[in-house]
């Protein structure tokens, strides 16, 4: 492309940063990067009864953590601030002001009692509610003279009558939407402050923006940013409208689905780069069966031409099965360092480990890591090492031990590891083989009752290694409880 490719990701901060948010802040930093163009972060803050700055730095802090860095906006400076829509509202009055000079948007002294009335009057008819642009035409001096007695007023822009507004839209195709069912809409309220469509055509403008990427529920709004653009004089980029994020039962993703924001998955323990890879997957189809992609691989193959317009359902199993992937690449002290402030959390580990358990708790990590699809995981998985309940999880485990050759099998191996020098994974391997050869019983029937004697459980990792875990003292008072 000849021209930078320049596109930008504007949240809201008024509440915890969606996971929905942040597909559409990816998409836009893929397309940036896939370009070699500038991604721009501004922050859109002109709700201010739910705008917090406790939401931006929520937002601007998950941005960092899942590696989105902006080129350009909030914080980082540019040539196009300021970056944050309330340190704007200077740059939006003279816009205005302008339109009105012009005649292409004026005052409307209408109150809520009469436009309320005007809607009634149209739904009756079956007519689409649209204001009648009554006040469009009011002599010069009966504005001047309503302004000067303080009437509470709007601004309206003026809709052309009787046009197609269209667009072809990079994801959905040819749009279009009939003007006189967009009619003469507020640019500004009667608090002075400007709507939010006007606000961002305004910065998309004067930015720059050459491609608009955003969640199809914005699609609505794209006729009057149109029409706003026209208005004004400039440009508009090109649009595309991506999908929605369904949850499992084809609705709406919401609480009800699980986690929503981004804060939650990473407090559950999963890793930003398969948080990622996972977000790139929803909605944008790669050519190929490849699922598992690094951020450069993203970077080098994303294309708007491979976005779906179908909704993107949101599979917390494969975003499991793709977080696991990521945890296997970790080594032994990124896998500790992942799980840590989950057995914290749990109360299995102190505030600040020592060596010695530290040590421990790493070898204990290591031992369950093909049982973590994700941090928070670990608690569960390895409960045996810190539980004092140890009692059989189900009837079918329980059977285990009331096979014919499990007590002569437990008590076999409680003598031979009350007997062993030194207790590790090494030296407690050879335990097994030497009680199948001594009882003359398959291996089955030796594992299987020891790890349920143990454990609890008839699935984990190597029985040597969590009898080495586990400790001397703790497996033969567990043997000999079960054998009492």
């Amino acid at each position: 492309m000849s021209q930078e490719v320049r596109v930008r990701f504007a949240p809201s901060p008024t509440g915890p940063f969606h996971i929905g948010g942040a597909r559409s802040a990816l998409f836009n930093y893929l397309v940036a990067k896939h370009n070699h163009g500038k991604f721009v972060v501004r922050i859109e803050d002109t709700d201010r009864k739910r705008s917090t700055s406790e939401s931006e730095e929520n937002i601007k802090e998950a941005l960092k953590w899942l590696g989105i860095n902006w080129d350009e906006g909030i914080d980082v400076g540019g040539p196009n601030g300021p970056y944050r829509q309330t340190e704007r509202l200077g740059i939006y009055q003279k816009y205005t002001e302008k339109l009105l000079a012009e005649g292409k948007a004026y005052y409307c002294f209408c109150t809520p009692e009469e436009l309320e009335a005007e809607k009634q009057a149209q739904l009756a008819k079956g007519e689409t509610p649209v204001y009648s642009g009554k006040c469009a035409d009011l002599p010069k001096e009966t504005v001047e003279q309503y302004l000067k007695e303080g009437r509470p007023h709007v601004i309206r822009i003026k809709t052309p009558k009787n046009e197609t507004i269209e667009l072809d839209d990079l994801v959905r195709g040819h749009v279009s939407f009939d003007s006189n069912n967009v009619g003469d809409f507020v640019i500004v309220k009667s608090d002075g402050i400007p709507v939010y469509n006007y606000c961002v055509v305004l910065d998309d403008a004067l930015m720059h923006i050459t491609h608009v990427i955003r969640a199809e529920e914005h699609l609505s709004n794209t006729p009057r940013q149109l029409v706003i653009y026209k208005a004004l004089g400039f440009e508009a980029p090109k649009f595309a409208h991506v999908s929605l994020i369904l949850g499992a039962d084809k609705k709406k993703m919401s609480k009800r689905h699980g986690a929503t924001s981004v804060q939650q998955y990473r407090d559950m323990g999963y890793l930003p780069d398969a948080l990622v890879n996972f977000l790139a997957l929803l909605g944008w189809t790669p050519d190929g069966d490849q699922e598992i992609f690094s951020r450069d691989e993203l970077i080098e193959q994303f294309t708007l031409d491979r976005v779906a317009k179908n909704p993107a359902v949101f599979d917390i199993e494969k975003l499991n099965w793709i977080n696991f992937h990521y945890m296997k690449q970790l080594d032994e002290d990124q896998l500790y360092a992942v799980c840590l402030p989950h057995l914290q959390k749990a109360g299995y580990a102190s505030e600040n480990p020592d060596e010695t358990e530290a040590a421990w708790l790493k070898a204990v990590c290591a031992a369950m890591r093909e049982h973590v699809q994700y941090g928070a995981q670990i608690v569960d998985a390895a409960k045996v090492f810190f539980s004092d309940d140890y009692a059989p999880e189900n009837e079918e485990t329980a059977a285990v031990l009331k096979e014919e050759t499990a007590p002569s099998v437990l008590q076999m191996f409680r003598d031979e590891l009350a007997a062993l020098d030194d207790v590790t994974p090494d030296t407690v391997q050879p335990l097994f083989k030497k009680i199948q050869k001594g009882l003359k019983v398959k291996g089955k029937f030796v594992y299987m009752p020891i790890r349920v004697a143990v454990t609890g459980v008839m699935h984990g990792p190597d029985l040597n290694v969590i009898v080495a875990l586990m400790g001397r003292d703790k497996v033969l008072a567990r043997l000999d409880e079960t054998l009492a």
